[in-house]
């Protein structure tokens, strides 16, 4: 079920709503309010628009927890951050969301330290692989990585969240979520593979996802807010390293094709991200996003929930067989 009752009040799509300054080259950055006392959990931080936001909400005075798959990359990542911000608050710990199994240990691990955790940031993920892989869990890679895994990470977190003040989760869709059909019948892929449509059942999911736990924190009276973001076209490494995967030789990071679409750098990229996971006045069950060139760059605004998202008793259908297939389920204390 959607939560979208708070929307009635905010502003209209058509103008940005982050506050912004101009920098030094002419263009507008999101100034991330202060962070101070605030633990943050950011999933891929070690690239893209993970380490974009990490940078930026340790400058806040955040204290980051840096979830990534390789150690050694986000080792480097964080000395990287450190040489432009040494006072910068930056912890690296191990997370693959492929695995289910280092998706509870990384939770136990936080959960037996007792330690607090203000915001949860799912941006990991993967995007388009050629060819049909699976999780170690055997979920389809993106299925697996891009939702399940980020589905069973913020259940098991969500005693630390919930007793940690003004507690938030946020959940990187994509603009492909629109695009997306949830195949219920075969949410694996096993019968038909085809990269991008798996790409955007996965993204649908995400938005599924924040939107019915939106509605979940509601009914519940929790003092949690649920939203979800997309970076519309930013230049990261997403695109390049899932089409390579499977290949002998790394493809070409952008298409012919994709050279002619507006796109932005992952500075701007990453602003969505930030306003819903730290603005004070970002809302629970709602979606960010650019604001210009239908959605692909810009600066942020409010982004309507797409027609594929608004499908009446659809984000209970999928919570249910996500619990189903994590065997992860609320916490009862919650």
């Amino acid at each position: 079920m959607a939560f979208t009752g708070a929307t009635k009040t905010l502003r209209s799509s058509h103008s940005s709503i982050a506050p912004t300054k101009a920098s030094g080259k002419g263009s507008v950055v999101y100034r991330v309010p202060s962070q101070e006392g605030k633990t943050v959990l950011v999933t891929g931080a070690n690239s893209g628009t993970g380490k974009e936001a990490t940078r930026r909400l340790a400058g806040a005075g955040a204290q980051v927890i840096m979830a990534v798959r390789s150690k050694e990359k986000g080792e480097a990542a964080r000395e990287e951050i450190l040489a432009q911000q040494p006072d910068a608050q930056l912890e690296v710990r191990l997370l693959d969301l492929a695995d289910l199994s280092s998706v509870k240990a990384l939770a136990e691990a936080l959960l037996g330290e007792n330690r607090p955790l203000n915001v949860l940031i799912n941006n990991a993920g993967v995007m388009a692989p050629p060819k049909r892989f699976e999780t170690v869990d055997g979920f389809e890679l993106q299925l697996g990585t891009n939702f399940l895994g980020p589905f069973a990470l913020t259940l098991r977190l969500l005693p630390l969240l919930l007793a940690s003040r003004e507690p938030r989760v946020t959940t990187m869709s994509s603009p492909a979520a629109a695009m997306g059909r949830i195949s219920f019948g075969d949410p694996q892929r096993q019968r038909h593979y085809s990269p991008y449509p798996a790409y955007a059942q996965s993204k649908l999911a995400d938005l599924l996802f924040a939107q019915e736990l939106a509605s979940i924190a509601s009914r519940r009276t929790w003092d949690l807010i649920s939203n979800a973001a997309h970076p519309g076209f930013t230049r990261t490494n997403l695109i390049s390293a899932g089409a390579s995967l499977g290949r002998d030789r790394p493809r070409r990071q952008w298409t012919r094709e994709a050279k002619f679409l507006p796109s932005q750098g992952v500075e701007q990229g990453s602003e969505p991200l930030l306003y819903a996971a730290a603005s004070p006045e970002a809302v629970s069950g709602v979606y960010y996003g650019p604001s210009r060139y239908f959605g692909l760059a810009g600066p942020t605004t409010i982004v309507r929930i797409p027609r594929s998202a608004r499908k009446p008793r659809l984000g209970e259908r999928l919570w249910t067989l996500a619990e189903q297939l994590t065997n992860v389920d609320l916490p009862e204390a919650t």
